[in-house]
């Protein structure tokens, strides 16, 4: 005896099965979020909070130092650190100043200041 079909309901014969999007729209999709920025970003990578925490964290401050100089929360400071090791690939803040004096987002001369 031979197998049996499976009995479709007439519900389910009514429903269609979702169309794929042209491949042109997808592209362009794709081509519109890659072209945007999320807001505050620069083209060279920081935002200006970032480079301002950069600028203090290389003048030797601790993040409390540098929470009260920007009357922000510590923890914020911490998340703006770590969001700037992460960009810029670094494990700890020694590595941290020498990537940014090698991308240029410190002065060469940025100790003496």
């Amino acid at each position: 005896m031979a197998p049996r079909k499976p009995v479709r309901s007439k519900k389910a014969a009514k429903t269609k099965k979702p169309t794929k999007t042209p491949k042109a729209a997808r592209t362009r999709k794709a081509q519109s979020r890659a072209s945007t920025k999320p807001s505050g970003t620069r083209a060279d990578g920081l935002t200006p909070r970032q480079k301002e925490i950069l600028k203090l964290v290389s003048q030797g401050n601790t993040n409390r130092d540098i929470a009260r100089r920007l009357e922000i929360s510590v923890r914020t400071v911490e998340v703006h650190r770590f969001n700037l090791m992460r960009r810029l690939k670094v494990r700890n803040v020694a590595q941290l100043l020498r990537q940014a004096l090698q991308q240029g987002f410190l002065p060469k001369n940025f100790a003496f200041k």
